[in-house]
């Protein structure tokens, strides 16, 4: 397990995000001073080494036994509690995470930061609308998403009968945007780094990096597709606005339409260690209106982002076919 950051700094500063996180956005929540440096020319300093991995566990939309609330409505001593029962579940589900129903072979423990949950700061991540919930998927969408193929997981049962048959994670090509900037059992750090003109983010799992022009260029042709869609962004005071577009039907964010998503994020930096990020997803023809997540992120220069070696040593999927080949043999003797 790799070194741990600020522990105590962690824990009051993600008690107090909930409020930020609750609001349209972190620079109309009125209650805001922090004012974020500034680089050599001038723009707002949001560089450095981040982490979101203290939410890992954290629903996506309000879980049932919130039913009712706003995440305005979670006091500290509240979140608190759910932060501790989560911690609690999550040590419990442990030994199950290698897949084996007896929980006798476990998971890579040391690949998974599941013990510093109490170091999280989200009740849940949509923040709008207020319900906390994604908004209904269109009836046209439906259509489409039962009529696509999709790769499987190397932990389903298949079948398994050539490598399209695994998800691209699997496959160590991509997790896609925003999926590579979500929480997971490992790899969850960040660099984010700023020039003229500029800003980069790597990402750990999958070695994604993306760089954003600040320069008031369009957006590449519609015929151009990347699994991390075509990013440009500008200022908004000290927040960066990034609208990305562009994305492969391959890898497009939950089976939305490739050619009609767009993602606006907005990064805005609330102290010295803590960025709020949060993402707007647009896509009338999937969903009946745009819906907001927001995921903070936290300064952790004791965890940079290391190699993702993933394809080095990358035996599951010959394993697998192997093993399905071998199967189909047997079975029709």
């Amino acid at each position: 397990m790799r070194t741990r950051f600020l522990a105590s700094t962690c824990l009051l500063a993600g008690l107090s995000w909930i409020a930020v996180a609750s609001a349209q956005g972190p620079a109309k929540t009125g209650a805001r001073t922090y004012k974020a440096p500034r680089t050599a020319w001038g723009d707002p300093d949001i560089s450095g080494n981040y982490t979101n991995k203290y939410e890992q566990g954290t629903p996506f939309e309000r879980p049932p036994e919130l039913e009712g609330r706003r995440l305005e409505d979670i006091n500290a001593a509240e979140l608190s509690k759910i932060l501790k029962d989560r911690q609690t579940n999550s040590i419990e589900r442990a030994p199950f995470n290698g897949g084996d129903p007896e929980g006798r072979i476990g998971g890579p423990a040391e690949f998974r930061d599941n013990n510093e949950i109490l170091k999280g700061s989200s009740a849940w991540f949509v923040v709008d609308p207020p319900d906390g919930k994604i908004p209904p998927v269109t009836a046209e969408a439906q259509q489409r998403i039962r009529a696509a193929r999709r790769g499987g997981s190397s932990f389903s049962n298949g079948p398994f009968n050539s490598q399209d048959d695994f998800s691209l994670y699997d496959r160590c090509i991509t997790r896609g945007f925003p999926g590579s900037m979500l929480p997971a059992i490992y790899g969850d750090s960040y660099q984010i780094v700023q020039g003229q003109g500029w800003v980069g983010i790597r990402y750990e799992m999958i070695h994604e990096t993306r760089v954003i022009p600040l320069d008031g260029r369009p957006h590449v042709g519609k015929s151009i597709q990347m699994d991390m869609g075509d990013a440009r962004g500008r200022w908004d005071g000290d927040t960066l606005v990034v609208e990305t577009t562009n994305f492969r039907e391959r890898s497009v964010y939950r089976n939305a339409s490739a050619g009609a998503l767009k993602l606006t994020e907005r990064f805005t930096r609330l102290s010295p260690t803590r960025l709020d990020w949060r993402v707007t997803v647009d896509d009338a023809t999937t969903w009946t209106k745009p819906w907001t997540f927001a995921i903070p992120l936290t300064v952790n220069d004791d965890e940079p982002v290391f190699e993702y070696a993933c394809h080095e040593g990358n035996y599951a999927v010959r394993n697998m076919l192997s093993a399905t080949r071998a199967e189909e043999r047997a079975s029709s003797k």
